[in-house]
């Protein structure tokens, strides 16, 4: 053929059937998570909690706690909205707020009212600077340090008996004479225990780590608990959740970063109060971390796969001269001159095995082309081997020298 010839055209898009073949095995992949996401979400929905719950047995719940306080005889009672935490308090009550910070001004400034006047015990655990200004007047959150173990240094009896503790978190300045300042770190107290005037008090913790499930066995921590949260027969465990009715959208948004400002020379709230993240359950964030992960391994693996070789019909029909041209030039470009002396030394085996009488299998078998070959020439064997066999020529000359030594020797095994 010398001429080219124009074929019918036809088109690139990939058809329907394609199309789902390549997507097919994606879809069951991404199919088999979401399942099994929902399946494993539904068998845990009844018994996973968060952060700080009594009911938690996971590492950072408070369910150890929980029981040790029972088998005390303190009765333990889990309340979710403001409604039921105020309603439960009184004398005989400690209420525990696990998440200050999440509360509305108007809901601090309620919880704050109706606790004072209980006579109860408030135990706030790590409150921000706002909340601690509505929650704990007299008493000024201030920066956050790391959690270590910390010698009380202070006449509190449970905190005495109780000795070092994993104490920090947020730190805590007052003026309140009658306050009692617990567990220094780097200079402001961690602990501060505020009496209310009639027979009760305000607990402030600078961190929940000694209240977890990982941490209750570790230093004095389990005996400064029980001590804070079972001083009182009945315990009312509250966690703030954002669906609270008394959550009223006329009010400031969680934290009451938008309220009046603490006294003079007081950090700016939003800066201190807790981020977006830190509401985001622990589960959630290592969930995306590694769905992350795995997006990008996938990308990895799909971008270096080359995927199966495909036929398509060529629009023209191209002569064999030039599609030989055209992949010497790629060759070339690519200094590939090893790709192109082997391919041009297994055509040359192809060709003369069968006039050596070599049978077409062992065409590329150096014991019995080389023998065959060596028998109908007068060259060397040792240059029939190099020319046959050889290492990839180091220059574009040689290349070009070795592609005439190979038409040498096959016409000169034609001719034998």
């Amino acid at each position: 053929m010398t001429a080219a010839t124009t074929a019918s055209p036809t088109s690139t898009a990939p058809t329907p059937g394609q199309v789902w073949t390549r997507a097919r095995g994606i879809l069951a992949v991404v199919l088999i998570l979401v399942v099994a996401g929902i399946t494993f979400a539904v068998v845990r929905s009844g018994t996973n909690h968060g952060q700080l719950d009594p009911r938690s047995a996971d590492p950072k719940g408070s369910r150890a706690v929980a029981e040790l306080l029972k088998a005390r005889g303190i009765s333990v009672t889990v309340a979710t909205t403001l409604d039921e935490a105020t309603a439960a308090t009184g004398p005989d009550t400690t209420l525990l707020v696990a998440g200050p910070n999440l509360l509305t001004r108007s809901q601090q400034l309620r919880l704050d009212e109706t606790a004072s006047a209980s006579a109860g015990r408030t135990l706030l655990i790590a409150p921000g600077p706002a909340a601690t200004t509505r929650l704990a007047p007299g008493v000024r959150g201030e920066a956050h340090h790391t959690v270590s173990a910390l010698a009380p240094s202070c006449e509190l009896p449970a905190a005495r008996l109780a000795g070092t503790a994993d104490m920090g978190g947020i730190r805590y300045t007052t003026q309140a004479p009658n306050a009692i300042t617990c567990y220094p770190a780097a200079g402001h107290p961690s602990l501060v225990v505020l009496p209310t005037g009639t027979g009760g008090d305000t607990v402030l913790l600078g961190a929940p780590d000694l209240l977890h499930n990982e941490r209750l066995d570790k230093q004095g921590n389990a005996s400064l608990a029980l001590q804070l949260l079972g001083s009182r027969p009945h315990l009312v465990w509250y966690l703030p959740s954002l669906t609270d009715p008394s959550a009223t959208t006329d009010d400031d948004s969680p934290g009451g970063e938008n309220a009046e400002q603490p006294e003079s020379g007081a950090k700016d709230d939003a800066a201190d109060e807790s981020s977006f993240l830190d509401l985001v359950p622990s589960g959630w964030l290592w969930g995306t971390l590694q769905l992350a992960i795995a997006a990008v391994l996938a990308a990895i693996w799909r971008a270096r796969r080359l995927g199966p070789l495909v036929t398509e019909r060529l629009p023209v029909a191209i002569r064999a001269s030039e599609s030989a041209e055209g992949r010497s030039l790629l060759y070339r470009k690519a200094n590939a001159r090893d790709r192109a002396s082997d391919a041009l030394r297994a055509a040359t085996r192809t060709r003369i095995a069968p006039l050596a009488g070599v049978p077409a299998r062992d065409a590329h078998t150096p014991d019995v082309l080389l023998a065959a070959v060596s028998a109908r020439i007068t060259t060397p064997d040792h240059d029939v081997s190099t020319l046959l066999f050889g290492t990839a020529p180091p220059t574009d000359a040689s290349l070009v020298l070795l592609a005439d030594q190979l038409d040498a020797l096959e016409r000169e095994v034609r001719t034998s």
